[in-house]
């Protein structure tokens, strides 16, 4: 299939800065704040009871966060497959939308088909996906440019995918820049972009090459697919997300990225274009508040969160919380709760 099959007109008009996020939230980012025990909630945030009533027969489309909603690290979460499938038969539309760039759309496919749930491969939109959508968009490859990849394989392929070349991403994983006396690192000059997403193996030859191409090399663009502070690598902690390495790269330049992915408009946008969908008639599922929740309520959608992933109830409810969904729940397999007490 054609990427530039994909895109819309207008996609590239939608994606904001980080800037623009940081303004629009006005509030100091929830890793830095202290949370509130139970005893003194005070967010008024209801929790999914009825959820025929509050949910399912006012949504005719899912937007599904899938790290800590579908899976965490590489596990399936427990009765997943089964509430999917109760979603198919109820006509319910849905999408898997991660701001994880590790993999491309057909790696995410690979992992899907792996936990044993066939999700069709047109609905998934990963954040590479998006990084790939922005650059065919804004005319990157008529630039003559190329890419400088922080991050994994999954933007290394979408990228290919739309033949624009890149370096960098999993090849300079083990490399060192020359720090003796006199010592100093090349870049290539034809570099029109730097893209960061998720890295395992990012270090400082990579942060140093990133901030050179950006400092130094005229109208190169800084994109970041997504913001996330935390990540589920395993199930058993959290892990440091993209925004660590965004912020290496932000913190050396003094230069705001262009988000592609969660919760930039880019992804809702096509989609209801595409397909023709009613906002109000879409709810956004996810485990984040800044990400996921946002996502949602800026964009016009009905929004839940799952205690599944990174958010716990106490953060949610604290009063210092002003990102509030229209609900919570344990897991989506609360969608479900009516037939399960009848």
């Amino acid at each position: 299939m054609k990427f530039g099959s994909y895109i819309l007109p207008t996609l590239a008009a939608t994606v904001s800065s980080a800037s623009a996020f940081t303004a629009g939230i006005g509030r100091t980012p929830i890793a830095s704040r202290a949370f509130t025990k139970t005893s003194s909630l005070n967010a008024k945030v209801p929790k999914l009871t009825e959820p025929a009533n509050q949910i399912l027969d006012n949504t005719d489309v899912f937007i599904f966060d899938c790290d800590g909603v579908i899976w965490r690290g590489d596990s399936l979460i427990p009765g997943i497959s089964e509430t999917l499938d109760k979603l198919r038969a109820l006509g319910k539309k849905m999408f898997f939308v991660t701001n994880n760039s590790t993999k491309s759309r057909a790696g995410y496919k690979k992992k899907f088909d792996g936990l044993g749930l066939n999700i069709p491969a047109e609905e998934i939109f990963s954040s590479s996906f998006a990084a790939a959508a922005y650059l065919e968009q804004t005319k990157f490859k008529e630039s003559g440019k190329k890419v400088y990849i922080i991050g994994e394989v999954g933007i290394c392929e979408e990228l290919d995918n739309i033949n624009v070349p890149w370096i960098g991403g999993p090849e300079d994983g083990d490399k060192q820049p020359d720090m003796g006396s006199g010592g100093r690192l090349e870049v290539d000059p034809d570099v029109g972009a730097v893209i960061v997403g998720f890295d395992r193996r990012v270090n400082y030859y990579k942060i140093q090459y990133a901030q050179l191409c950006i400092n130094e090399i005229e109208g190169c663009e800084f994109v970041a697919t997504n913001l996330d502070a935390v990540t589920h690598l395993t199930d058993a902690q959290e892990w440091a997300g993209n925004g660590s390495m965004v912020g290496a790269i932000k913190g050396c330049t003094g230069v705001e990225p262009t988000v592609v992915g969660k919760p930039s408009p880019l992804m809702i946008d096509y989609l209801c274009d595409k397909l023709n969908l009613e906002r109000s008639r879409i709810c956004m599922v996810g485990d984040r508040l800044d990400t996921d929740v946002l996502f949602g309520t800026d964009n016009g959608l009905q929004s839940l969160l799952v205690l599944s992933g990174v958010t716990s109830e106490d953060k949610l409810l604290s009063s210092e919380n002003t990102i509030t969904p229209d609900y919570y729940a344990d897991t989506i397999n609360d969608f479900f709760l009516d037939s399960e007490s009848s």
